[in-house]
């Protein structure tokens, strides 16, 4: 099938810049959505899920935050398919919208002291339909944004996007962080930590209004020129053995790895620093900020980069790199952190391996997007990309915090397991050196 070129290559710069603008405000309030509600379940036990102890409370509100991550493969699938149906704008605003007014209602919910058992099924229903949306969301805007990039500097192009999780990161962080600050803990706890829900209804109602400008991606306006029929049910992925190995490859070696360096650079890091290198909050917020800084540059360096190189070259790259350092850097950090009062020669050496752990995050956050798209067949592109993609955050991403937290325990030991994600990276390495494609020629509206 020919399509052609000029449909996407010779879009005005401009246009291809709204289109990145909004397709990149939404997947932004996606994850400022999603991460919010994480960084509120301290707050939200005591109040949906009341116990004498502490620590009782907690885990049923961490568990509802797992439920969003459980139920995302879920959404992937049926909003994949439903992308390869009736195109990715239409399943864009669908998402968005569910997300933004399942966060809105969280803002609103009464606690269980006002109604009862009703609060946390509430809860935790509202946080399913958050879960559910995502699955749709992340990973189709890495696809939407791919088809609408044209065949140049098509990495640098779609990196743009993977910056949203590190800014959500920020955004959710800084913000709860102000109003902690601002309010009395008394007001937070009985009124101020709906703000942050509130705030995202405004945020939604500008998300709409720029996605509502977007056009279909060409590469879609095509199939239904042609009167191709899209394969969008994701069974029909499965019989085919090209696309299930492809599928496979994205899953392990694309967003599984990343999943678990962003998990070992951005959340663990950071929680190690505080707990058992004993530094201060706010230095340790500092010293994140700062790494989250560099690392929205090396994404965008790394998806130039694939551009001239290729993406199969910087993804093992970073997965190499990932492998052999992560658990050389945490002990090295716990070596520093064991000869108190530290001094700013220390500091700078933890700053230096929080900056490198950023870089490796970035060569494989920086094609991903990309790689993504390319992977597959744009008949059945929507469906294929994104179950694996989002199973991999959820089984793999989501599941790591309480495998690496359970083997520390059994090896009595703080590094200890980074082992796991250290022999997973290693292994997806060596299947992606001899297994993934080079994709960055690839045509997209093959």
């Amino acid at each position: 099938m020919n399509i052609n070129n000029n449909l996407y290559i010779d879009k005005k710069p401009q246009s291809y810049l709204k289109t990145v603008l909004a397709a990149c405000f939404g997947t932004f309030l996606e994850w400022y959505d999603f991460l919010t509600f994480g960084a509120l379940a301290v707050t939200f036990g005591p109040l949906f899920f009341p116990s004498n102890d502490p620590s009782a409370s907690l885990l049923p509100s961490l568990a509802t935050f797992g439920v969003g991550m459980i139920v995302r493969p879920i959404g992937a699938a049926f909003f994949g398919s439903l992308g390869d149906r009736i195109g990715r704008k239409p399943v864009f605003m669908i998402t968005i919208s569910i997300m933004g007014l399942a966060t809105l209602l969280v803002g609103f919910l009464p606690i269980y002291s006002e109604i009862g058992i009703w609060a946390p099924i509430l809860l935790v229903s509202l946080r399913i339909l958050q879960g559910f949306s995502a699955g749709g969301e992340i990973g189709g805007g890495a696809i939407f944004l791919a088809e609408h990039a044209g065949e140049k500097n098509r990495g640098f192009k779609t990196s743009f996007l993977q910056l949203m999780g590190p800014f959500g990161i920020l955004a959710s962080t800084l913000q709860i962080t102000f109003l902690q600050q601002w309010l009395s803990p008394e007001e937070f706890q009985a009124w101020g930590w709906r703000i942050p829900f509130f705030i995202s209804f405004l945020l939604l109602l500008l998300a709409i209004y720029f996605r509502k400008t977007l056009e279909e991606t060409p590469i879609f306006e095509e199939l239904k020129t042609k009167d191709l029929k899209t394969e969008g049910q994701l069974l029909n992925n499965f019989k085919d053995s090209e696309i299930r190995k492809r599928m496979f490859l994205l899953f392990f070696c694309v967003s599984g790895a990343g999943a678990i360096l962003f998990f070992c650079a951005q959340i663990y890091l950071p929680i190690f620093l505080k707990t058992t290198v004993r530094l201060s909050a706010e230095l340790v917020d500092q010293l994140s900020v700062l790494s989250t800084l560099f690392l929205v540059l090396s994404i965008i360096f790394a998806g130039w980069l694939s551009d001239q190189v290729g993406r199969k070259p910087i993804i093992t790259c970073g997965l190499a790199l990932g492998a052999l350092l992560i658990l050389p850097a945490f002990w090295m950090i716990e070596t520093i952190g064991s000869h108190l009062p530290l001094t700013q020669q220390d500091i700078n050496i933890i700053g230096c391996i929080m900056l490198g752990l950023s870089l490796i995050l970035g060569l494989l956050g920086g094609p991903q997007a990309a790689i993504l798209t390319e992977l597959f067949p744009a008949k059945s592109r929507s469906s294929a990309a994104t179950f694996p993609h989002n199973l991999a955050a959820g089984w793999i991403g989501g599941m790591l915090p309480f495998i690496v937290a359970w083997i520390n325990h059994r090896l009595t030991s703080q590094v200890g397991g980074l082992y796991y994600p250290a022999i997973l990276l290693l292994l997806a390495c060596v299947i992606a050196f001899f297994w993934l494609p080079e994709t960055n020629k690839e045509k997209l509206e093959k």
